[in-house]
Formats: C-alpha cells, structure tokens, sequence
C-alpha cells in the first residue's frame, strides 16, 4: 500500500507532466507513426517516432486528453527515447502487468518513475486512460498503421 505522502508526490509528477507534456510536438520526419483514442474518456493520441536499426532516437506526440492520458504520453516518451525496440517492449510488459492487476508481479526497478501510475490500477476505468500511450507505441514499432483504440 502506499502512503499518502507519496501518493501526493505522485499525483504532483503526474500534473507536472500533464500540464507541461515532455515531447509534445509533431516530429518530421518520422519513420514510424501510430494513433490512439480511448472513446470512454475522449483520449487521442498520434505518436511519432524516429527508429534507426533497433534504436528509438527521437519520440514525439500530439493530442489531447485527460491528465492521466497526457502524463502517461509524456513519461511515455521520456522512458523510450535512446531505447532499443526491445527494452521499450520490455518497459511496455512492465507497465502494463503493473495496470492490468496481473497475477505476475511487475519490476519496479525496470519501470523507475513509471511507477507513479501504479495508483491507476485502484481505478480500472482510469486503466485505459494511462495505457493508451503505450498501445500506441506497440502499434506504432509494428508499423501496421492500425489505428489503436482501448475499445478493441
């Protein structure tokens, strides 16, 4: 359980980075795009990414939602950029076993301030807000031009 002082630290990261969004900006040109929406909460989301052999050099995104939508985006792109395709998978299955209350424990160290969503999980409607990001990330180094929707 985590104590409220640190529950507050983590509310104040996530408005931090909700009304001041890391990378948020159209990125051109880039070599892989995807988009996202979550039809519950209005979420849109369109990623942009830069990916030279196996490395993400550069990450962007545009669009709007909630705070929890746009933090996640923004925290998203932070964590990826300078990664491989595989350790941004790796940090996708963290995320996501962290989210979606998975009997198989997630690796706080691995997630590092990605951790500040594991409050999210409490509130399974807020889930697809926080994860939409990350879908479109996948979608997006598989290059199926597929738009992602939280609904399918």
């Amino acid at each position: 359980m985590i104590s409220e002082e640190l529950r507050e630290l983590y509310q104040e990261l996530i408005l931090e980075h909700s009304k001041k969004p890391r990378n948020f900006r159209a990125l051109e040109p880039a070599s892989h795009t995807a988009e996202g929406f979550n039809p519950l909460c209005g979420d849109k989301i369109k990623l942009y990414l830069e990916v030279v052999g196996d490395e993400i050099k550069d990450i962007g995104f545009q669009g709007s939602g909630c705070a929890i939508s746009k933090a996640s985006a923004s925290m998203m792109t932070t964590s990826v950029k300078g990664k491989t395709t595989s350790e941004a998978n790796t940090l996708f299955n963290e995320f996501h076993k962290m989210l979606a209350g998975s009997s198989e424990p997630y690796d706080e160290g691995k997630l590092g301030k990605l951790s500040v969503f594991s409050g999210v999980s409490e509130f399974p409607v807020r889930v697809k807000c926080a994860t939409l990001a990350w879908h479109t990330l996948r979608a997006g180094l598989e290059s199926d031009g597929k738009v992602v929707s939280t609904e399918s």
